[in-house]
C-alpha cells in the first residue's frame, strides 16, 4: 500500500511496516497538476499533504484514497466537502505550529518596530543609517483571531507591557485580551496582527477600507494566512504614509513578485512560519501519527 507524501519536503520515518512511502519528486510546493499526476500515477491509500491544492478534480482521481494527513493547521488548501463526498477523511496537526508561528510574529513585530532588516541593509551598502526606532512597550498589540497561535503571541506581547485587544466570534472571555469588534481593534491597535485560517467568506479580510480604519503609523503582520490581506491595497495604504510598516509571511500568490517588495518598511518571508527544526519535526510525527491511527480504525493497515 502506498502512501504519498506530497508536501515539499518529509523527513520523519515513523512508518509501520508495509507502507511504501513515495515523496515530492520536486521537493517544493506542488501545482494541482503536479499532484494531480502523482496521484493518479500512484493511487495512494493515504497522503501526508502540505499546501499544494487538493481540489474536487484532483481528489476524484485517487480511487484508494482514503486519508488526507495535512501537516500544518490550515485546510484551505482542501476541498472539505469534495473530501467528505468521496469519503476521505481529513487530519491536521493544529499544536505544531503554535509556537514557532507566534515567534516569528514577535520578531517580525521588533524588527519593524527598530528598523532592523533596513539598518542591515544600509550597513551592506557601505551606509551607516540610524533610523529612530520605537518601543515595543505600551503599544496596543490587536490580535485577530484568538485560538492556539493568537493567544500564545497575546501572551509573549502582555510580557511586554502591550495593551492587547482581541476579535474572535467565537470567544465571550480570554486570558490575555479584551475582545473588541474588528472596526474597534482596528482603530486602537498600534499593531495588528492576523491569526485566522483563510476561506471565502474573509477573503480580503483587511482591504482598503480597513486600512484606513487603522492608526496613522500602525503595522500589520500576515503571518497567518495568504488571501486574508488585499496585497494591492497594502502597498498603496504603506507607499502613502498611512501604515508605518507590515510584515507578511504569506501571500495569495507564491512564490511573491508583487509590488510590495519595493518598500523598505515592508518585511517579507518566504511562508516559514512553522518552519523551525523543533516543530517540523514534532509535526510530521504528528501527521505520520493521525494517519496511521485512522488506517487503522479503518481496518487498513494493522
Amino acid at each position: 500500500m502506498i502512501i504519498l507524501c506530497t508536501t515539499s519536503n518529509f523527513t520523519a520515518d515513523n512508518f509501520p511496516a508495509g507502507l511504501k512511502v513515495i515523496k515530492n519528486p520536486f521537493k517544493r510546493k506542488l501545482t494541482e497538476a503536479e499532484v494531480a499526476t502523482l496521484i493518479e500515477e500512484h493511487q495512494p491509500v493515504g497522503m501526508i499533504a502540505g499546501v499544494e491544492p487538493l481540489t474536487r478534480a484532483v481528489l476524484k482521481k485517487a480511487k484508494n484514497l482514503k486519508v488526507i494527513s495535512r501537516c500544518g493547521i490550515g485546510l484551505d488548501s482542501v476541498d472539505l466537502e469534495a473530501a467528505r463526498a468521496l469519503g476521505i477523511v481529513v487530519t491536521n496537526t493544529p499544536d505544531a505550529p503554535t509556537i514557532p508561528v507566534a515567534e516569528l510574529t514577535l520578531g517580525m513585530i521588533l524588527n519593524l518596530m527598530r528598523h532592523l532588516h533596513i539598518i542591515d541593509a544600509g550597513i551592506r551598502r557601505g551606509k551607516w543609517e540610524r533610523p529612530m526606532g520605537r518601543l515595543l512597550h505600551g503599544k496596543t498589540v490587536g490580535i485577530v483571531g484568538c485560538g492556539r497561535i493568537g493567544s500564545y503571541v497575546a501572551k509573549l506581547v502582555s510580557a511586554f507591557g502591550c495593551r492587547v485587544l482581541g476579535c474572535d466570534p467565537y470567544l465571550q472571555t480570554h486570558q490575555y485580551c479584551k475582545l473588541v469588534s474588528l472596526d474597534t481593534l482596528l482603530a486602537q491597535s498600534d499593531i495588528v496582527s492576523l491569526h485566522i485560517p483563510y476561506s471565502a467568506d474573509n477573503h480580503h479580510l483587511i482591504s482598503t477600507t480597513q486600512l484606513a480604519l487603522m492608526k496613522p503609523g500602525a503595522i500589520l503582520i500576515n503571518a497567518a494566512r495568504g488571501g486574508l490581506v488585499d496585497e494591492q491595497a497594502l502597498y498603496e495604504a504603506v507607499k502613502s504614509g498611512h501604515l508605518g510598516g507590515a510584515a507578511i509571511d504569506c501571500f495569495e500568490k507564491e512564490p511573491y513578485t508583487g509590488p510590495l517588495k519595493e518598500l523598505p518598511n515592508v518585511l517579507l518571508t518566504a511562508h516559514i512560519g512553522s518552519y523551525a527544526k523543533e516543530a517540523r519535526t514534532l509535526m510530521e510525527q504528528q501527521a505520520v501519527e493521525n494517519l496511521v491511527r485512522e488506517l487503522q480504525r479503518q481496518g487498513v493497515v494493522q
